[in-house]
């Protein structure tokens, strides 16, 4: 009783204090572990399922803009697998793109780029990677064009509504070709077909024009900047619908 009645008769100032402090040393306690919490999720999610990039060039028109922003599925190819249609993203398989040497940054920039890129919400190393339309799978043999202009898989033509193509043309591509893909790789193009360095245009590369399931990344499933092109991104199961299984599969 005698303690309960001495902590009731000190003053409130030299109460308020002490408690004061030491409730904005828990807050700030609580608040960095909120804050380290929240940056090991980030860091989970995007090594593990989900990762930001942006399109730097028309290759992918009309389906991706310019600088369009858009989150990639990484848990494709390792835990689900990929299909014709699905738009991916992936390593250089080497030669695809033109080396470049890297601009020296100013430190207050790298830095907060790097922690963007930790929450996934910017993609430094986006300038070495590709992002195409599965068309083949391993096995699969792809042709162009038939006499409707058509490209063909496995001898089932395409009817691609994504294609974009010069006014008064009808060809889904401008050079022709005849191939069937490698096992363990992937048949990639550009819905801008006339404007997209794919694999019709790769076969001088070490990997003759075939990119590796090993190199991709994910798969692309949604826009989210610009806010006005905003969009799931559909990989068109009903174009592919049909097509026989190549010995592969």
């Amino acid at each position: 009783m005698t303690d309960n009645s001495l902590a009731a008769d000190a003053s409130p100032d030299h109460q308020q204090r002490p408690r004061g402090k030491r409730g904005a040393l828990l807050f700030l306690r609580d608040l960095l572990i909120i804050f380290v919490v929240a940056l090991l999720v980030s860091f989970l999610i995007k090594t593990f399922l989900v990762r930001s990039f942006y399109i730097p060039s028309g290759s992918m028109e009309n389906t991706l803009q310019i600088q369009d922003r858009i989150l990639v599925n990484e848990l494709v190819p390792d835990v689900v697998s990929l299909n014709r249609g699905d738009v991916v993203v992936f390593q250089d398989p080497g030669g695809w793109l033109p080396q470049t040497v890297e601009a020296p940054q100013p430190p207050v920039t790298a830095a907060v780029e790097w922690v963007l890129s930790i929450f996934g919400l910017v993609a430094p190393d986006s300038d070495d990677h590709l992002i195409k339309r599965v068309i083949g799978l391993p096995g699969d043999h792809v042709s162009c064009c038939n006499p409707l202009g058509q490209m063909t898989v496995n001898g089932v033509p395409l009817n691609e509504p994504y294609v974009k193509l010069p006014a008064g043309t009808e060809k889904v591509s401008g050079d022709p070709f005849d191939i069937v893909v490698p096992e363990g790789s992937l048949w990639v193009m550009g819905d801008n077909r006339y404007n997209s360095k794919d694999s019709r245009y790769n076969g001088d590369t070490p990997g003759g024009g075939f990119v590796p399931i090993d190199n991709v990344v994910g798969r692309a499933f949604v826009i989210t900047w610009p806010s006005s092109n905003w969009a799931w991104l559909d990989n068109y199961p009903s174009v592919f619908q049909g097509i026989p299984a190549s010995e592969e599969e």
